[in-house]
């Protein structure tokens, strides 16, 4: 039977940098649903699977404390090991809630530096995640906008409520609402990246024809 870890299951902090990673439960017609209405559930689901061992393998070396939170239950033994990453739940009734909460939690636990990342970008790189580290030294915020208008990074020096609020997540304002919100901040633009959502995001490529 499944029970939620209890607290002494999560890692002592041992940074003042947290890296949060924001997961789907790999399940069976509950993730990459757009990508599913045209290569199927069971290949979206295996993409998905994909994705989230290469989100594993851009940051389990990263010398920053790190933390999983689930969209639905915390699993115990799967592939993010409990030494390295510090399990949670995402707990809102929307995005912006969730990853407020989050953040809020970070820093509330003495957090100085927090960056937030999905789990579909296969783009993503180590270097990516440290240079948003490195760049939060000199900036409040730190966005990595995605090519569909939303983000596939964020990072915080402080809470900013308003990042968080007002917000139709999943399309194509979510970049340029955020932005908004952080204009009288200092603030730094990464490079932009393609998450995988729909098919035109992998179709061309090689890597994922194997699941197709």
């Amino acid at each position: 039977m499944y029970r939620e870890p209890s607290n002494d299951f999560n890692l002592k902090q041992k940074s003042k940098n947290l890296l949060l990673i924001f997961t789907r439960n790999p399940e069976l017609g509950k993730v990459k649903t757009r990508l599913a209405k045209t290569i199927g559930n069971e290949a979206a689901l295996n993409i998905y699977k994909f994705l989230l061992e290469h989100t594993k393998k851009v940051t389990q070396t990263i010398e920053v404390d790190k933390q999983v939170h689930y969209s639905v239950k915390i699993r115990e033994n799967d592939i993010w090991d409990a030494a390295t990453y510090n399990k949670r739940l995402q707990k809102g009734e929307d995005l912006g809630k969730r990853m407020a909460k989050a953040f809020q939690d970070a820093f509330n636990e003495g957090y100085n530096k927090v960056v937030i990342i999905g789990s579909d970008l296969y783009d993503l790189s180590t270097q990516d995640i440290s240079e948003a580290f490195d760049r939060l030294d000199t900036n409040q915020v730190v966005i990595g906008p995605a090519t569909d208008g939303g983000y596939y990074l964020l990072g915080l020096t402080t809470m900013i409520p308003e990042i968080f609020e007002d917000k139709a997540w999943g399309t194509s304002t979510v970049f340029n609402d955020t932005l908004a919100n952080v204009q009288d901040k200092k603030y730094l633009l990464l490079n932009p990246k393609n998450d995988v959502d729909v098919y035109d995001d992998i179709k061309d490529i090689d890597i994922f024809n194997q699941f197709i």
